[in-house]
C-alpha cells in the first residue's frame, strides 16, 4: 500500500516520469549495496532490472 501512495504522490508532483527517477533512485541504492534488489517494489522491477543491466551490473538483480 505503501508503494501505491509513494508512485501516486511521484505522479502528481513529478508526471509520468516519476516513475523512471523512482527506478534509477532504487537502481543507485542497489549498487551502493544499501538496498536489495528483491526490496524493489513490484511496480518498478522491470525499470530497474533494465538500468541495472544497461550499467553492466546484472549480478545484483537477485530475488
Amino acid at each position: 500500500m505503501r508503494n501505491i501512495i509513494m508512485n501516486a504522490m511521484f505522479r502528481i508532483f513529478y508526471g509520468e516520469g516519476g516513475s523512471d527517477m523512482l527506478a534509477l533512485l532504487w537502481a543507485q541504492q542497489i549498487k551502493k549495496k544499501k538496498k536489495t534488489f528483491a526490496q524493489v517494489p513490484r511496480l518498478l522491477k522491470d525499470q530497474v532490472r533494465e538500468i541495472l543491466i544497461d550499467s553492466g551490473m546484472e549480478n545484483l538483480i537477485t530475488e
